[in-house]
């Protein structure tokens, strides 16, 4: 029959917190409990009667709490099925069944997030309880897990609302968390042995949180968000993140990463590409000048700063709508305002820091790479033409750069005073970007004379840098590499232009 009641429990937890509103339901519904050693001790300040595990084995707690539920007079009362057959061996060998196991797990993880002390380290490697987990929930046709003070609510109303019976689905439910969380557990293990080999793929040992989306990309597709969203993010306010949102909003922070230290700096995207960048002395003046790089675009876009936002900053950003919105920190006015709207996202960023590795599914499988974290400097440039390019020309071009290494290819960014002008990106022709960004740049109204332009890769032909020089634009970046460098650096060489190469391809596919 599929209806089971409870009747007796092994209760073994590391933290006991939540766990006093169980008990005494448990202790309400007169179900026998078997405990050792402080959870004994906590169940019995309760006023609950406790049969202690050593009675049962015959064996005390040893080699310093090591061993204690390792017995086969607890696991057979776990692991028995209600047959005819199992119950006649455990009347046999004077084997209690046992109906309800509650666990929580030394706490490993925290333990390595505190110390380094390797001895202390493994003694938080949980053996008894992970045993008790795995053989509960493989019996969940008679047994009931709890598998983590997580579940303990779900435990509770069994206990109120149900009068201590579950069906099989609730514990068929149950032992899928279970098995979750001891997955969850060895891998954690398995990370800190693991330390020592940084380029394996995490994803292949990794059991991440999941969290199911409103939908994927499109209504008709599934989407399932798979980490640890509280790592990185302080959640505040608005609707659930989509699938969408939270690609955009991993484009946003890979960007402001470039950004994150130095002077106020301000990003809009849009389906992962940025429409607006500037960097300024205020983070007003930044959020103006990325939105002027294109108005239109910005219109329900992923904002992203790298520094506080205060309410001045707050009162011109209400005014557009945007769909997330993330930075370090809001001022307690500014928070007031941008949560007023309530269907808005607030995201508060801990850090900008990337995985050193990323990740893509293709076909039947799925492609790793280490994440492109390459930042091109001053030094790091070739100056290849008759004329070299100024201070503030360099300056120009690095940001530019910057943009470019963020934009999927083909892509053409044109920039200056560390303001995106202009961009044309996802382009199968290096010129139809190279004309896209200086029709958006004119479109809203900057003059291109004097500006830089960057390219991702490298230029098989002049074309691009005579468009470029037509339209005003003075200096060039690009990583170089063609056969046919000559012919672009020749152009620039008699038309009045200079050009750094970087030796760096931003490819972004």
């Amino acid at each position: 029959m599929s209806v089971k009641q409870i009747k007796s429990a092994l209760i073994s937890v590391f933290n006991k917190d939540g766990l006093d509103q169980i008990v005494k339901e448990l202790i309400a519904q007169e179900v026998k409990i078997y405990s050792t050693g402080g959870t004994q001790t906590f169940i019995e300040s309760l006023g609950g009667h406790v049969e202690r595990v050593e009675d049962l084995t015959g064996y005390p707690s040893i080699l310093d709490g090591r061993v204690k539920t390792l017995h086969p007079k607890v696991f057979g009362g776990i692991l028995a099925i209600r047959n005819d057959d199992h119950q006649s061996q455990l009347e046999k060998y004077d084997i209690p069944q046992i109906d309800l196991v509650i666990v929580d797990l030394y706490p490993f993880e925290d333990t390595v997030a505190s110390t380094t002390d390797e001895d202390a380290i493994i003694e938080k490697i949980d053996i008894g309880g992970i045993a008790l987990i795995r053989g509960a929930a493989k019996n969940f046709n008679d047994v009931v897990i709890i598998p983590s003070k997580n579940e303990y609510t779900i435990l509770h109303d069994i206990l109120t609302n149900h009068n201590g019976e579950t069906d099989l689905n609730t514990r068929k439910d149950l032992a899928r968390k279970a098995f979750k969380v001891s997955s969850h557990y060895d891998t954690a293990i398995f990370n800190y042995f693991d330390a020592v080999q940084p380029n394996e793929p995490a994803f292949k040992h990794s059991i991440l949180e999941s969290k199911v989306l409103r939908y994927g990309e499109n209504p008709h597709q599934q989407g399932i968000f798979f980490g640890e969203m509280g790592a990185m993010f302080e959640v505040i306010g608005g609707k659930e993140l989509s699938f969408n949102n939270l690609v955009d909003v991993d484009a946003a922070v890979a960007l402001m990463r470039e950004f994150k230290d130095g002077m106020p700096a301000f990003a809009i995207l849009k389906h992962t590409n940025a429409c607006g960048v500037a960097v300024r002395s205020t983070v007003l003046d930044a959020w103006k000048d990325a939105l002027a790089g294109d108005p239109v675009s910005a219109f329900g876009g992923i904002l992203i700063s790298n520094t506080t936002i205060y309410l001045v900053t707050a009162q011109e950003i209400d005014k557009l709508f945007y769909e997330v919105l993330i930075a370090p920190d809001f001022a307690p006015d500014a928070l007031a305002l941008l949560t007023a709207k309530s269907k808005r996202i607030l995201l508060k960023i801990k850090h900008f820091e990337p995985q050193n590795k990323s990740y893509k599914s293709i076909l039947n499988g799925v492609i790793q790479q280490d994440t492109d974290l390459s930042v091109e400097k001053e030094e790091n440039l070739t100056f290849v033409t008759k004329i070299k390019p100024t201070e503030s020309q360099i300056a120009d071009l690095l940001f530019a750069n910057k943009l470019a290494k963020h934009l999927k290819s083909n892509t053409i960014v044109l920039a200056r005073n560390n303001q995106l002008l202009g961009m044309g990106c996802g382009q199968t022709s290096r010129v139809d970007a190279c004309k896209n960004a200086i029709e958006k740049a004119i479109e809203f109204g900057f003059d291109l004379n004097g500006a830089a332009m960057a390219s991702d890769a490298f230029f098989p032909f002049p074309d691009c840098v005579e468009i470029a020089a037509k339209a005003g634009i003075t200096s060039v970046i690009q990583p170089g590499g063609s056969i046919k460098d000559q012919l672009s650096i020749d152009y620039c060489d008699e038309n009045g232009l200079a050009m750094v190469m970087t030796g760096i391809r931003h490819f972004k596919h």
